[in-house]
């Protein structure tokens, strides 16, 4: 389904839902409470007073009937003309004091609405369930379109972008459903609970953002204990720290306003409660999104370092990295080796087929020898025939490992479409990936283990890469929610100062 269908369904659905509360808003029953009183139920009646701005002749809204239950008192109201009424229930035996008493709206459609300009109508319950049609709809077409691109093509940050979406549009979806059952609520309540949708999902994730933030603490003391300190490998802590930052701010900052002189955040006729109630919830949104965004990162690059390629491979890439003084490999870049090798036994016991090694990476100036000739002198020691392997020892980083790699397997190949794998630590799979995709090379990835402290930076880095690559994307969906936000607000606004 194309994206234009979904704002075509939108429209489609609050068409109708405003049809129908046209159609039948002309008349409303209102429900008063009364249990208070139930001794005197069959001595109340009903007491309308206009707006002093509204001429007394004008009649505003009639009353066609009232009657008791007992424990609640209807009150049958039907509109005439547009304005303001306050209608009271009042005991028979002193009308001076009173049991309740409703503002009501009719407006210029003759829609009658209680308490707010957008509160409940007869036709309001059709507004929560058009919501949660829409967004369940939307999730559903989402996750299909999720599924279909990662067929495609798993190595796109525009999954991770797809995935983090889809997961911040079910935290709003369950909350619809959770509440769907206080069906008779205005629009204004409607939109209240859209608007707090994601200050209700971020308190929900408050505790393991906390526990997680913790872990990453621990995890990034270990890495800089084993690698050194600098500003990347402290990465998760600096997220950690602005996620809770970014979930407890808006609630310190209501607090704050509610008892301070500074800003008047108490008067609902001015404008700093709804400047607050933007920022708050703006900061809330955000928090959210980017929280879903790494989610998504985390939950495609386990998939990445999971998936094992089809045992159909013509060739094995093996991304270099560092190696020792002595031009022999470390663990990292030995776990990559040794997890080729592991893929190719795995493909012959299948398939019968063998396979190419392609060892690749050049030397630094810190190196005795290049990255690509260590790899081979290990994979001979293993009992890998020369004849086996191709060296690729040019290339500074993962993006030219891949470039030069497949100039010299289409160098070598005796096929136009040679079938492309490649070994690189567990957490490097999915950018891996990306690089390759981003140069036309169709490869699929298998992750080697590594230490476990790696992993959450690894995440975090991943993280930081998807949201570069796909920055105006997700700049438009952040800025197309705050104007929903802004838009929201504005209801709430009017509905309050109306």
């Amino acid at each position: 389904m194309k994206k234009r269908k979904y704002f075509i369904l939108a429209a489609a659905m609050l068409c109708l839902c405003f049809v129908y509360s046209v159609a039948v808003g002309g008349r409303y029953v209102m429900d008063v409470d009364i249990r208070g009183y139930s001794d005197k139920a069959d001595r109340l009646q009903v007491k309308v007073e206009q707006d002093a701005e509204i001429g007394r002749d004008t009649e505003i809204i009639r009353v066609t009937d009232s009657h008791s239950d007992g424990d609640h008192f209807y009150i049958t109201l039907e509109s005439v003309s547009p304005g303001r009424v306050f209608v009271s229930v009042v005991p028979l035996d002193d009308p001076e004091s009173t049991v309740d008493m409703r503002s009501v709206y009719v407006h210029r459609l003759g829609i009658i609405t209680e308490d707010n300009y957008f509160g409940k109508s007869t036709g309001s319950w059709c507004f929560p369930i058009a919501i949660t049609i829409f967004l369940g709809v939307l999730i559903i077409g989402l996750f299909m379109h999720i599924k279909k691109e990662m067929k495609r093509d798993l190595y796109q940050y525009k999954n991770v972008r797809n995935i983090g979406f889809a997961l911040f549009l079910t935290g709003l979806f369950v909350e619809q459903l959770l509440l769907l059952t206080q069906i008779n609520r205005g629009l204004i309540d409607s939109v209240e609970l859209l608007l707090g949708s994601a200050g209700f999902f971020s308190n929900v994730t408050l505790p393991a953002a906390f526990i997680t933030f913790a872990l990453v603490t621990v995890s990034n003391i270990q890495l800089i204990r084993k690698e050194g300190r600098n500003w990347r490998n402290m990465l998760g802590c600096i997220l950690g720290i602005a996620v809770c930052l970014g979930t407890i701010f808006p609630s310190v900052l209501g607090e704050f306003l509610q008892i301070t002189t500074i800003v008047d955040v108490h008067n609902q006729n001015g404008m700093a409660l709804y400047v607050e109630m933007f920022v708050e919830n703006a900061i809330l949104a955000v928090t959210s999104y980017l929280e879903m965004v790494l989610i998504g990162t985390i939950i495609l690059s386990i998939k990445a370092a999971k998936r094992i390629p089809a045992f159909d491979k013509d060739y094995i890439l093996i991304l270099g990295c560092q190696i020792k003084k002595d031009g022999t490999l470390t663990n990292l870049l030995k776990s990559r080796a040794d997890r080729a090798i592991e893929f190719a036994k795995m493909q012959k016991e299948a398939t019968g087929k063998d396979i190419v090694f392609v060892s690749s990476g050049g030397k630094g100036d810190d190196e005795v020898i290049a990255e690509a000739d260590a790899i081979r002198n290990y994979l001979v020691e293993t009992g890998i025939p020369e004849d086996s392997i191709l060296v690729e020892n040019k290339s500074a980083n993962t993006y030219e490992n891949l470039k030069n790699s497949m100039e010299l397997i289409h160098k070598e190949a005796k096929t136009d479409d040679p079938k492309i794998a490649f070994s690189t630590t567990n957490y490097h799979v999915f950018r891996s990936g990306f690089f390759a995709s981003k140069q036309g090379i169709k490869a699929e990835g298998i992750g080697a283990k590594t230490k476990r402290y790696f992993w959450i930076n690894a995440f975090i880095r991943e993280f930081i890469a998807a949201l570069v690559s796909e920055w105006k994307t997700h700049i438009a969906i952040i800025l197309t929610w705050l104007v929903m936000i802004v838009s929201m607000v504005g209801i709430v606004y009017c509905s309050n100062n109306f």
